[in-house]
């Protein structure tokens, strides 16, 4: 008996495209909204991403009919802790981001965003066991060399960076692991963090520094709308992610840190010195090796 995938059909990588592309593009002004929430300390933004997420998802489980499939995980230790797992490393992602929009550091981000790829690869071969191309190899060097032309302008590591692309990188992996759906996974995650992001927006409020209602509507409704712009464009990245090629994926990756540089340089006026120039043309030239190799890899299975 076959046990191949079945083939997508053209309507529906279709709207696996219009789904992901939808994500990126959220994600790619998501810096406008965030700088919006930038006088709101970064880990209150995040406890209310985290919990005005879990109504959003558990509506769309109960509209799948796949909530029992949360009612089994919680009662499987494994499960379990890799959902806190994934969970924590979500979470530092979420926090690094924030505040270093906050802090004007958008540029840093864009830069983790596309390192993350070829950390991803790179991290196949330590931990997975694949074997890396000539290419690959090229690609991380050259985006090794950035980072380091980056480490001697700045005269420090860029952590921003670093920690974007390694907790996305890893999250990434572990994810894999979950023997639930992406949608349920994702609300497994935000129901782990739930309590104590609720706790801590309580204890906010009840010393008097929340901003939840005590600082005008406007922050009312900014908290509100965290829970959309972190729920929705992971929800249709998934679900676009079943329906295309990884080569697809792998293109479009690039559409929301493109967006974010265009967006620190010419909207935020980060400053962008020769130096920075240079490290992410590096950056770009190992992509576009990266991204060759990818398809002529392809081309070679088929």
């Amino acid at each position: 008996m076959s046990t191949s995938t079945p083939a997508i059909t053209k309507d529906e990588a279709t709207r696996g495209f219009l789904f992901a592309l939808s994500a990126y593009l959220m994600w790619g002004f998501l810096p406008f909204y965030m700088k919006a929430v930038a006088h709101i300390p970064a880990p209150e933004v995040i406890a209310h991403r985290i919990t005005w997420s879990i109504p959003i998802a558990a509506l769309l489980l109960w509209w799948l009919g796949r909530t029992a499939d949360i009612g089994t995980a919680l009662r499987t230790p494994r499960t379990l802790a890799m959902g806190t797992l994934t969970a924590t490393l979500i979470t530092i992602n979420w926090g690094v981001y924030v505040w270093a929009i906050g802090n004007d550091r958008a540029l840093e981000t864009a830069l983790g965003y596309y390192i993350n790829p070829l950390f991803s690869v790179f991290l196949g071969a330590i931990v997975l066991g694949e074997k890396l191309t000539r290419a690959q190899m090229v690609a991380i060097g050259l985006a090794t060399v950035a980072v380091a032309l980056l480490t001697w302008e700045t005269g420090g590591l860029p952590w921003v960076s670093i920690v974007l692309a390694l907790s996305w990188g890893f999250y990434a992996l572990f994810k894999k692991t979950l023997p639930i759906g992406p949608a349920q996974g994702f609300f497994l995650e935000v129901l782990i963090l739930g309590i104590p992001a609720l706790i801590y927006i309580v204890y906010l409020q009840a010393t008097g520094v929340g901003h939840f209602g005590t600082t005008g509507m406007t922050d009312v409704w900014l908290m509100l709308g965290c829970g959309i712009v972190t729920a929705v464009p992971l929800i249709l990245f998934a679900n676009g992610a079943k329906l295309l090629r990884m080569s697809t994926i792998g293109i479009m990756q690039y559409i929301a840190p493109t967006m974010i540089f265009v967006i620190a340089i010419f909207i935020f006026k980060e400053p962008f010195s020769s130096e920075r120039a240079v490290a992410f043309g590096l950056i770009w030239a190992a992509l576009a090796i990266y991204t060759w190799s990818m398809f002529s890899e392809r081309g070679k299975n088929g």
